[in-house]
């Protein structure tokens, strides 16, 4: 903002649309947080769309994040050997893989069958009767580990890159490498489990800006109800009491103008109050899935009971890349234990009854972005923060079937833009435990995602307390055998 536009006098019609309307979330956020000194010009705007580091494959990305720690070998890595040695004892491995040492049970064979799809020939969970179909659209990842047997320091490094909150996640740091393509909607946004079983662990730090500049937080939709808390008038609060707030905010913000020669971070923010304004017209309309045509909602599930909640937001993650929002994730489960894929005790019933949620809702976001010509320029991404072991938590009983966390190796698959369809890259051993080929850490992830939307993940940093950060820190390489 130049000295000329700070000097000249709003309008009451110009103060409505640039303080806003309401204050939500994302605006609160700009006003809380400590500001670092950027390395991407932000300008005036810092919501405005940027040009990448150079041409991408993808615009978008929806990360379908399957809380709890799936376990891959009860989903996509079949291991026969399971079966043959089920109930006997694994030597010479580490008992304290798990997050439970004490509490080491006998090899145990996945509950579920398991057959081979398309052309790539794909084993898949017979849990998965819908997303089976689509095997020749994904690449997996069977290397894929991380760095905590716990669910609240592997869910920040899968989302941040670090095992501890404080730091910018993924798509805070996708929104401020590209801004967004559509000024009335957030770049990030970002659904739970709507069913009453929490947020994930960690809650919403992951999906938080960290040092990064508020603007930059992922928004927060309520699938019920506001679909965004606070972002109308407070109820009791009159046009002309919420005028007379917002003169007062401007006053006290051109005031502190006229004390700096420059201040970027109060011009971000107070565009981020524009946002919120803009928001309440936009914003309703995008999460608005009963809008969409009968045979649209039937293909994600919204007519089944057992996944209605995971198709709406299916829907929803579909109607918000197409009108622009960079950054899309959905959480499948909520806290730990029975509440997610934590099939801690019983891992047959638990991860049968989420992939129920998930896996028609899943399938029908893949094909309806595929008929539309967006998979051609949306990135989907399906896993969680760790696997699970494949000896059974504590005694083998038909009672006590489950599995423990396990980071040293598990499953996650990739689709759309700028993957080389069906294909596998990594494998285990035959019994699921370690990796044997290709490994891919997180940080690698976070590089081939950056990759993938034109970003180098080396030069997008931000310079906060002294030091440059980026969301690969010193580590990560971009996968280039599953990137087209």
């Amino acid at each position: 903002m130049n000295e000329t536009s700070i000097e000249t006098a709003w309008t009451r019609r110009e103060l409505l649309s640039k303080a806003g309307g309401g204050l939500g979330a994302l605006a609160l956020a700009s006003l809380l947080h400590e500001q670092g000194h950027a390395t991407v010009p932000l300008g005036e705007n810092p919501l405005e769309a940027r040009k990448p580091h150079f041409e991408g494959k993808a615009k978008h990305v929806i990360w379908l994040f399957i809380n709890g720690g799936p376990s891959h070998l009860d989903t996509w890595d079949y291991k026969p050997e399971l079966t043959t040695q089920d109930g006997q004892k694994l030597e010479g491995f580490d008992p304290t893989t798990g997050f439970f040492a004490n509490a080491v049970g006998p090899l145990m064979k996945s509950p579920f069958e398991f057959k081979q799809h398309g052309q790539s020939g794909a084993w898949a969970s017979s849990i998965f009767p819908h997303l089976s179909k689509h095997v020749d659209k994904m690449a997996f990842v069977k290397s894929f580990h991380t760095q905590s047997n716990n669910h609240s320091p592997a869910l920040f490094m899968a989302n941040t890159g670090v095992t501890r909150m404080g730091h910018p996640c993924v798509g805070s740091w996708v929104s401020y490498g590209l801004g967004t393509e559509n000024e009335n909607l957030p770049a990030f946004m970002v659904m739970s489990d709507p069913k009453g079983r929490g947020l994930p662990k960690g809650h919403a730090s992951n999906w938080g800006n960290g040092f990064l500049p508020g603007s930059f937080q992922g928004t927060w939709i309520n699938t019920k109800g506001d679909p965004i808390p606070n972002l109308k008038r407070v109820a009791g609060l009159s046009q002309p009491q919420q005028l007379a707030q917002l003169q007062l905010l401007d006053q006290i913000n051109r005031e502190h103008l006229n004390r700096v020669d420059a201040d970027r971070e109060l011009t971000a923010r107070i565009k981020s109050f524009e946002l919120a304004y803009r928001m309440q017209q936009e914003a309703p309309e995008c999460v608005n899935v009963d809008a969409e045509p009968d045979h649209i909602q039937k293909l994600y599930g919204l007519d089944d009971g057992q996944c209605s909640h995971f198709a709406r937001q299916c829907l929803m993650a579909r109607r918000m890349v197409e009108r622009g929002v960079r950054y899309v994730q959905i959480y499948s489960g909520g806290m730990e234990n029975q509440r997610s894929w934590d099939g801690h005790n019983d891992i047959a019933g638990n991860h049968a009854g989420f992939a129920g949620e998930t896996d028609r809702p899943i399938a029908g976001l893949l094909q309806d972005l595929e008929e539309r010509g967006l998979l051609d320029e949306t990135l989907v991404i399906w896993g969680g923060e760790f696997g699970r072991t494949i000896y059974s938590q504590g005694t083998l009983t038909q009672t006590n079937y489950g599995r423990d966390h396990h980071p040293r190796c598990f499953t996650i698959f990739m689709a759309g833009a700028g993957i080389k369809p069906g294909m596998t890259y990594g494998a285990t051993d035959d019994f699921c435990y370690n990796i044997t080929e290709n490994p891919v850490h997180v940080h690698d992830l976070h590089a081939t995602i950056l990759h993938i939307l034109g970003i180098d993940h080396e030069r997008l940093t931000y310079k906060f307390q002294g030091r440059r950060f980026r969301l690969t820190d010193v580590h990560g390489h971009i996968v280039e055998d599953i990137v087209a």
